[in-house]
């Protein structure tokens, strides 16, 4: 049979990257347009982007989605991209629009905000022919309604309630394809794939972290 190792090759210089947790690799994936992702890095630094082992990237930002920015992440990209088209302080047409374009440029879904309408979603399905990803935040979600309007992902993200929301998801829907934040450890990302996580979104540490790091190792060396 042979040694069933996966053999891994690496540069020089770029062997210093950010590697997702392993714990990830315990999880099923979701097979998007044939490509599967396990892994999900949430960061909108093309420089981490670019410098990730993660299958995708969900670029989603606490400010009014622009093109523009989705436009230059999706084209520096390396992995499929999840881009995020606002729901909550961003509505109505200017979503599907947002939506369309991110399709447009390549993008392999669209995530939308937790208050998003089923109306939205609705017309937004008729619209765009890449998946649908709903934000969930709460063990009061109604997701019934939500897969019912053209949803075909759930992104859980609600802190440490996760994993019993995401369990609770899994009891209820069993094939509903399930991203979800692991958390700060690999024992609470564990916890979020044993509740029934296909895929997990993992915070990367900042390029400002990661230089601090880097800089201190050059003091200590000169």
């Amino acid at each position: 049979m042979g040694d069933r190792t996966t053999p891994e090759i690496d540069g020089i210089l770029r062997k210093h990257m950010i590697r997702v947790p392993k714990e990830i690799d315990a999880c099923s994936g979701i097979r998007i347009f044939g490509k599967l992702i396990r892994s999900i890095v949430f960061t909108t630094d093309i420089a981490i982007i670019r410098n990730c082992n993660a299958n995708a990237v969900i670029a989603v930002y606490p400010f009014t989605p622009q093109p523009i920015i989705s436009q230059s992440i999706i084209t520096c990209s390396d992995v499929p991209v999840f881009c995020g088209v606002g729901g909550g302080t961003t509505t109505g047409l200017r979503v599907v629009n947002l939506a369309e374009h991110a399709e447009f440029q390549g993008a392999v879904g669209v995530v939308l905000n937790a208050p998003t309408p089923n109306e939205t979603i609705k017309y937004l399905y008729e619209c765009i022919d890449i998946p649908i990803v709903i934000t969930v935040v709460s063990e009061k979600a109604d997701i019934e309604s939500r897969l019912n309007s053209g949803v075909s992902i759930l992104n859980v993200s609600a802190a440490s309630k996760t994993p019993e929301i995401v369990r609770k998801i899994r009891r209820e829907y069993p094939t509903v394809p399930i991203i979800a934040t692991g958390g700060p450890t690999s024992e609470t990302i564990m916890q979020t794939i044993e509740a029934g996580a296909n895929a997990i979104t993992y915070t990367p540490p900042s390029s400002a972290e990661i230089f601090k790091v880097l800089m201190n190792k050059y003091r200590a060396e000169h």
